[in-house]
């Protein structure tokens, strides 16, 4: 199994504790995600330390306030890091508006061209923000792969898939009053499917009230096979074919 996002830097555990368990627990992989210059360092720094450990470098919509041209470049430099494999976790939130949003626009549509650049995949952090987000991604990331990290987009989980968007779905979709989003990972098709932890946020109900970590991910995993009518094995075989083609592990 793979962990398609996780937030290590934020987790309570030492890395090396999350890793192991993690491999106990049949993850083989996770992309630990960057949304400041320090969070991205540091997922390098993980990635160097575990071969297990890959990393997406961004700015969160969160900390875009002042993003300008030498935090792109930063975001570059990093980038050429043998393990850095997406550009995110960027896009826009609207319900906390932690940062005005026209930065939040400007960085985004400035990551999206630094994946284009790079040829990149791009994981995708939208809340409440749905119809600029899919404005922007239209008009810039036209044929750049997309990830809508920790799916939310329910009402408009059709056009996501048309757009061929990856939906990937977090702790939350096993929440017994989740419907629409247990709906959403039902009618996604295979070739656009992943999972993720999102930790240490949303852990998965079984452990509701602990803390998330990568581990964790195979019980999400264990109910959207459910939902899906299908064996954990099955999706286990989706997951890593999924993200190996876009992370290229």
């Amino acid at each position: 199994m793979v962990d398609t996002h996780c937030h290590i830097d934020h987790c309570e555990s030492p890395v090396p504790h999350l890793v192991t368990r993690a491999r106990q627990a049949g993850v083989e992989r996770m992309l630990a995600i960057g949304m400041t210059g320090d969070s991205c360092r540091h997922a390098l720094a993980a990635s160097d330390s575990h071969e297990e450990v890959f990393a997406c470098l961004g700015r969160h919509p969160h900390e875009s306030e002042g993003f300008d041209d030498a935090g792109l470049e930063e975001l570059e430099e990093l980038s050429s890091h043998a393990k850095a494999r997406a550009i995110g976790e960027t896009g826009l939130d609207y319900k906390r508006d932690y940062s005005p949003r026209a930065d939040q626009r400007r960085a985004f549509v400035a990551q999206i061209e630094l994946a284009r650049k790079l040829d990149r995949p791009l994981v995708i952090h939208t809340r409440f923000a749905a119809d600029d987000t899919l404005d922007l991604l239209a008009r810039h990331a036209d044929g750049q792969p997309v990830i809508i990290h920790c799916f939310s987009l329910t009402d408009r989980v059709e056009e996501c898939i048309e757009r061929g968007y990856y939906c990937s779905f977090a702790g939350n979709v096993t929440y017994p009053k989740a419907t629409d989003l247990q709906r959403a990972a039902a009618a996604v098709p295979d070739e656009l499917l992943l999972v993720e932890t999102d930790a240490p946020f949303l852990s998965p109900q079984a452990y509701r009230g602990k803390t998330n970590e990568p581990a964790f991910v195979t019980k999400t995993a264990e109910f959207v096979a459910q939902l899906r009518g299908t064996t954990y094995e099955a999706i286990e075989q989706i997951v890593s074919a999924n993200s190996a083609r876009l992370f290229g592990w």
